[in-house]
């Protein structure tokens, strides 16, 4: 029985999709005005891991992701670059899509962009002002969290402490991990044709990232997602930003389960574009290592802890990765054409359901997966169980990706 740990209430609970018969799964997609990272990839890789575990349980999965390729950074990097968004998220997008299939990585379904779905983020803003939960100053548009009941419940934020004091946050991001205590905005409205610009039922202007997310959702959305993931910096201010919108104007919560990934860290700091202490798949490749080891590396641990990279950490896990499939090329060469389930097999999906069952503990699986095999005498093996090992190991790495 699945359990997963429910950042909403922050606790394990025991996985129960809100339609039976499809899995609906929506996740934070990268910022496109630069390209992805590896510990960017740390987070889609966990919920890759996560949609193929889901399905190797049974379950029909529907997943979205959204590119944000229209905010603050965006425009200027655009400007520093001399060039437009859309040149500029075109490549990185393309180049996403290209590393995601080379990391064995499942595409989502749904992959819009913040760009195509300005009209429905325009439109949620317009039924928020409607409701009086947000207003206008100026040409722009702001959300009041203290005429929302229960903000801030996501990360868990004591609103008693909350000042009473107007303050409004203008920017779409700020550095560091902290509340910005005020009001913050939606709409960015403008009547300069030279800026990023649309022109919506609310006005000229475009949506600020906080409400992204929620337009994007909003065209998918039809009742409460089983799933919502993300980074776990979404947990300060972003997720509760999107869950507090989209439940100002629909009669049902936005998510039933909401998993954060934790951050990939290089000499004791987080990996990230601002810091500069960023690596890529590309270069990785060009260390030598495959891209198969490359996925190992990010989902060789649980998705809740840090992970350490160092070109030693990264070493390690690709010998661990080596040694593993040398075992089972022992095994191919003892398999016969057909296949019996022995004990082997059996006690290898055991193993790998216990461990997966437990809030995907990818490396506590693919250890106990690793130990068996390395315990078991190939030579005593028949040739069909040799087989039927192999069979289970097949069906374990349609989730993992990564032995064959």
């Amino acid at each position: 029985m699945l359990k997963l740990f429910n950042s909403l209430g922050r606790k394990m609970e025991v996985f129960r999709p809100v339609n039976r018969r499809l899995v609906t799964l929506f996740t934070c997609g990268p910022s496109v005005y630069q390209p992805s990272h590896i510990g960017n990839f740390r987070t889609f890789l966990f919920e890759d891991v996560l949609v193929r575990y889901l399905e190797y349980a049974g379950y029909t999965v529907r997943r979205g992701m959204n590119f944000t390729d229209i905010e603050d950074k965006a425009i200027e990097e655009a400007a520093r670059r001399r060039k437009t968004v859309g040149q500029i998220a075109g490549v990185n997008i393309r180049r996403f899509i290209a590393e995601m299939r080379s990391l064995r990585m499942k595409v989502p379904d749904y992959l819009p962009t913040a760009s195509a779905t300005v009209d429905e983020a325009a439109s949620l803003v317009a039924e928020l002002l409607r409701k009086g939960v947000a207003y206008r100053h100026g040409f722009h548009v702001y959300f009041d969290p203290l005429k929302f009941r229960g903000f801030g419940k996501l990360y868990g934020l004591d609103m008693r402490s909350w000042p009473v004091r107007k303050r409004r946050f203008h920017k779409d991001t700020y550095p560091g991990m902290r509340w910005n205590r005020g009001d913050f905005i939606l709409w960015h409205g403008c009547d300069d044709p030279a800026v990023y610009c649309w022109q919506t039922e609310i006005g000229r202007g475009r949506p600020s990232w906080n409400v992204q997310d929620a337009g994007m959702v909003s065209r998918f959305l039809t009742e409460t997602l089983s799933l919502y993931c993300g980074g776990i910096d979404n947990l300060i201010r972003h997720h509760d930003y999107s869950k507090a919108i989209i439940e100002s104007v629909r009669p049902y919560p936005m998510a039933r389960f909401w998993l954060h990934c934790n951050h990939l860290y290089v000499d004791g700091r987080k990996m990230s574009k601002s810091l500069g202490n960023i690596h890529y798949i590309g270069s990785l490749r060009r260390q030598g290592f495959r891209t198969g080891e490359i996925r190992f590396f990010l989902i060789y641990g649980h998705y809740r802890d840090r992970l350490i990279y160092s070109a030693r950490n990264m070493a390690a896990a690709a010998g661990r990765l080596r040694d593993f499939r040398a075992r089972i090329r022992q095994l191919q060469r003892k398999a016969s054409p057909s296949s019996a389930a022995g004990r082997v097999a059996t006690r290898l999906k055991d193993l790998f359901i216990s461990h997966m069952d437990n809030d995907l503990d990818v490396r506590g699986a693919f250890d106990a997966v690793h130990a068996e095999i390395a315990a078991t005498d190939i030579r005593r093996l028949s040739p069909q169980e040799a087989a039927g090992a192999i069979a289970c190991l097949r069906e374990i790495d349609e989730v993992l990706q990564v032995l064959f």
